[in-house]
């Protein structure tokens, strides 16, 4: 058996209403040889049961996206690993373009994102997040990160800590090579923004990011993030 060119590590936690639209989404990567793993964290629906004929591997995680996609790596066979969240799909030419940014010589890098919602303020919001991710070379994980299976696991992975996971692995990564910012934008769920009020979620995060660079503990941030 070949050694997967792809392993995308998809965290999930009570996501049986969309997992399965996201997975078959991901059919044309499976059918190039590449691998899927979802790493379920405790989950109190069926979202491992309907992630399970459309992954490679499904696999019960300790509760925490920084976990869950540890323990996926763990067992990625794949040259990379891309970070998919179970509410995020990629674009058709998502494939192509990691290539090529693969033989541009990047290390690991970061889509576009766009958000999916009724908010009219929705693209504002996504392209600010993608112009201050390409000054800052620091992703979220809605951007999809992707990474050299082998450079991941030389920087220890995700941090363990319950938020800012994908900030504080980005700086030990952007110590190593910028990140490529790829411009084809993957397709995220705008529900957290909705469910909060669009401009009040904003601006908690946005409160939350300055106190984590100021030096709160994650734990801190997690608690005020609930």
């Amino acid at each position: 058996m070949s050694t997967p060119r792809f392993s995308i590590v998809m965290p999930a936690l009570d996501e049986a209403a969309g997992i399965a639209a996201t997975l078959q989404a991901l059919a044309p990567w499976r059918g190039a040889g590449d691998e899927v793993i979802v790493v379920d964290g405790g989950s109190r629906d069926d979202t491992a049961e309907q992630a399970r004929p459309l992954a490679d591997a499904v696999l019960a995680g300790p509760r925490g996206r920084a976990r869950q996609m540890n323990a996926g790596a763990a067992i990625a066979q794949g040259e990379w690993l891309l970070f998919l969240h179970a509410d995020t799909q990629l674009p058709p030419g998502a494939r192509a373009a990691l290539e090529a940014a693969v033989r541009r010589g990047a290390r690991w890098g970061r889509f576009d994102v766009r958000i999916e919602g009724a908010s009219p303020w929705f693209p504002l919001i996504a392209a600010l997040m993608n112009h201050r991710s390409r000054l800052s070379g620091i992703a979220t994980g809605d951007q999809a990160i992707f990474v050299q299976r082998p450079l991941f696991l030389q920087l220890g992975g995700y941090a363990d800590q319950p938020l800012m996971e994908d900030i504080e692995l980005c700086r030990r990564l952007r110590a190593v090579a910028r990140p490529a910012s790829l411009r084809e934008r993957v397709s995220t769920s705008g529900r957290r923004w909705e469910a909060r009020g669009v401009w009040r979620t904003v601006w908690l995060m946005w409160r939350l990011r300055w106190r984590y660079w100021r030096g709160a503990a994650p734990e801190e941030l997690a608690r005020a993030y609930r």
